[in-house]
């Protein structure tokens, strides 16, 4: 089975301890398409740990933290699959020469849902295989440019998913998936490409 080692989130516990954390949801998802999840932090060490993964996903949150686009780079020069989730895109993207905009009408609630129109010579294609999919959005910030290839953009041409054709598996989505498979089965399909890709 392959491992899948997920980038955990910097975050406080109730009694204001410092944690790390793994969205439960990604680790469901992980499970139920034959990976193995591990949580990854990232620290001097990083390069044993990401070593040891067949996969990386970089999952939501709020703060690029200092070790994320350092391990990026690394993982993309070893052409090791990464998948990358609202910030996770975001860092994605702003390793290659990306810039942030702040956007205001993508977080709604945590329920808001939209449409994203999907390039047809994209990999993100290959996977749904449709033309446009709704998506969840719970983001304030956006990618404005990057020098990776565009393969989604919402209706307000808002940047929902970015790629690099070159490499075995390198995506990165805005939205959240792992949310949304109670919703919309078609969801799943992005964890089970990946995970068959290892």
């Amino acid at each position: 089975m392959a491992i899948v080692g997920i980038v955990m989130r910097k975050s406080k516990s109730l009694e204001n301890h410092n944690t790390n954390v793994v969205y439960s949801n990604i680790v469901s998802s992980i499970y139920k398409n034959g990976g193995i999840p591990i949580g990854i932090i990232l620290n001097e060490n990083y390069k044993e740990i990401i070593d040891f993964c067949d996969g990386i996903i970089f999952q939501g949150g709020d703060t690029i933290e200092e070790y994320d686009l350092e391990a990026l780079s690394y993982i993309y020069i070893k052409d090791k699959p990464v998948l990358g989730i609202c910030l996770g895109m975001q860092e994605m993207g702003i390793l290659f020469d990306g810039e942030f905009k702040t956007i205001n009408n993508h977080k709604k609630n945590l329920n808001y849902v939209h449409d994203i129109y999907i390039d047809k010579n994209s990999k993100l294609y290959d996977i749904y295989n449709v033309n446009y999919l709704k998506v969840n959005s719970r983001h304030n910030d956006a990618l404005k440019t990057t020098k990776l290839n565009v393969s989604a953009l919402s209706s307000d041409n808002i940047i929902e998913a970015i790629e690099d054709k070159t490499k075995k598996f390198f995506v990165g989505i805005q939205w959240h998936p792992e949310d949304m498979i109670k919703y919309d089965e078609k969801q799943e399909k992005i964890f089970k490409y990946f995970i068959n890709s290892l």
